[in-house]
């Protein structure tokens, strides 16, 4: 294809409820096209600014020209902090899209090929219900039966920094009616959501242990790495984090600790797809794994499946598109399907990053400013956003 230009970078919010997604169109006078996702709870519309400040870094910039382009916005402003590799990684990926359909290939292809076909994922915010083990066992019979064979939950309700012994029991009872219910057969992963103190987040996992859950996420502060580590080599259930780091070097800082190897790392809020391959390879030098964080919309989970595609250490995929709203599965135009025989998830394999927004469904769900996450309000566990919480309509 001969040589053509960024013309226009467009934006769009759209609220899925619980939460707000940010979508990036970087538009070509080549007849070509890419689209990225900048979602960041709370902070959809700043990022949306910062994206359209950032702009004129690309425009009139060859799209196909993806690390030069990047690094220009990540590298000329300093210190910009974790906005800036937000809307770097919508524009990065959007030209990584555009680079992929101008050659035929999906990503994974330009990455260095694909190493595998599906991936493992594990069920998240599938739990939108009472916190009591009956209602958790109840949903989480609907989940299985989609064909997952590993689920996530934060079971300790609005816990902040310790936790009454009753609030352990109930979290306890939880898991074990789920490990009662579904056998050892099903992986059990707890997100902790940085909400304890570090000595309280190994008592709790100590008691949990038993029932042999997969990993213990998030387990304190992510203000230092260091408390993690510290955390790690303690702990009896292997430690995962790493979603809210921005920089790669902080997860070259936690590689150093030694004790925690599972690396979350966020494309999105790592500046895009190249830098996540540097904290695979990064993983990868220590013996780690990656298991990529995704908590945003439908483009954010074909990112991370052209990197389950490519890289070796990838070990399981954060799944929570089938537990949005319904009419979020007609917002793009391809969504990975379950296999109900391994609990995979298939890889997109169209060129570029393998999907499209479909913007008349986009524009239908407008940005809502009261759609945000708060793990801190009594209930969060239901996700409703602004629904009425007397009317939980997906309740078990």
């Amino acid at each position: 294809m001969s040589d053509f230009r960024i013309t226009d970078i467009e934006t769009y919010t759209v609220s899925a409820g619980w939460k707000n997604w940010l979508f990036v169109k970087v538009c070509t006078d080549g007849g070509l096209h890419g689209i990225g996702e900048a979602t960041m709870n709370g902070f959809v519309k700043t990022t949306e600014a910062a994206i359209q400040e950032l702009a004129h870094f690309a425009l009139g910039k060859d799209p196909r020209q993806v690390n030069a382009i990047t690094q220009s916005m990540l590298e000329t402003i300093q210190d910009a902090g974790h906005i800036n590799r937000l809307a770097a990684a919508a524009i990065e990926t959007a030209c990584w899209d555009i680079l992929g359909k101008s050659l035929g290939v999906p990503i994974w292809q330009l990455l260095g090929g694909r190493f595998r076909d599906s991936v493992l994922a594990y069920a998240n915010g599938w739990y939108r219900t009472e916190r009591t083990p009956e209602h958790f066992v109840r949903v989480a019979e609907t989940v299985v039966a989609m064909g997952f064979k590993a689920i996530k939950l934060d079971p300790f309700g609005s816990a902040r920094w310790f936790s009454g012994d009753a609030d352990v029991d109930t979290a306890y009872d939880i898991l074990s009616a789920l490990r009662s219910r579904f056998g050892p057969e099903l992986k059990i992963l707890i997100d902790v959501h940085c909400r304890f103190a570090p000595g309280e987040s190994i008592r709790i996992a100590q008691r949990m242990a038993p029932l042999k859950i997969f990993w213990w996420e998030e387990p304190t502060t992510a203000e230092r790495e260091a408390l993690t580590n510290e955390i790690a080599a303690q702990c009896p259930i292997p430690v995962a984090t790493g979603e809210q780091f921005d920089k790669i070097g902080r997860f070259e800082t936690l590689a150093r600790g030694g004790h925690v190897s599972i690396f979350q790392p966020e494309p999105m809020s790592l500046g895009g797809i190249t830098n996540t391959i540097a904290v695979a390879n990064i993983a990868r030098a220590n013996g780690a794994m990656i298991a990529p964080h995704q908590s945003g919309g439908p483009v954010a989970t074909a990112v991370c499946l052209q990197l389950a595609a490519c890289v070796p250490n990838f070990l399981i995929q954060e799944h929570f598109d089938p537990f949005n709203e319904p009419w979020t599965r007609e917002l793009v135009t391809w969504m990975p399907t379950i296999n109900p025989e391994n609990g995979h998830i298939n890889i997109p394999t169209a060129p570029g990053l393998g999907i499209d927004l479909n913007l008349d469904v986009v524009r239908a769900h407008p940005y809502d400013p009261k759609s945000f996450f708060d793990v801190s309000r009594e209930g969060w566990e239901k996700r409703l956003g602004t629904r009425d919480q007397e009317n939980d309509s997906i309740q078990g």
